[in-house]
């Protein structure tokens, strides 16, 4: 994903991953670097937040390192508009990997789209972090 829409205004706008809190209490909470995924699913929740906020960052950190890129340039001409999480195989706390699908929908010049993706997920010293998106079965 690289599209992104504009930082919410305060901690306290709702929250992009779709959960009914308040970003700073939400996904904020891990863009700062106060709190850690528990699972594979609020990994991608906050990943998909850090798109929407344009956090570079957080998502260069939450990659894992045998994928991750040198940089991440996030399109400032995309707003992302909502997520939806379609379900999550193991990821847990038990669990050392797991695999995400979603639907993003999103904005630009040229209208309305979505990205559906089946995302992998790997602990590495112990967080979790994102691997790469599955082959279209």
């Amino acid at each position: 994903m690289s599209k992104r829409s504009a930082r919410p205004g305060a901690a306290a706008a709702p929250c992009p991953c779709g959960t009914p809190a308040a970003y700073g209490d939400c996904c904020g909470r891990l863009h700062r670097g106060e709190a850690a995924a528990s699972t594979a699913e609020q990994l991608m929740r906050s990943r998909y937040s850090a798109f929407a906020v344009g956090d570079a960052a957080y998502l260069l950190r939450t990659w894992h390192p045998r994928t991750r890129p040198r940089n991440l340039d996030l399109d400032p001409g995309l707003r992302w508009l909502r997520l939806e999480v379609i379900g999550a195989g193991d990821g847990t706390a038990f669990h050392t990997e797991g695999t995400v699908s979603f639907r993003a929908l999103y904005r630009d010049a040229g209208g309305e789209g979505e990205l559906r993706e089946d995302s992998r997920f790997l602990r590495h010293e112990g967080a979790w972090t994102y691997l790469d998106a599955l082959a279209p079965g």
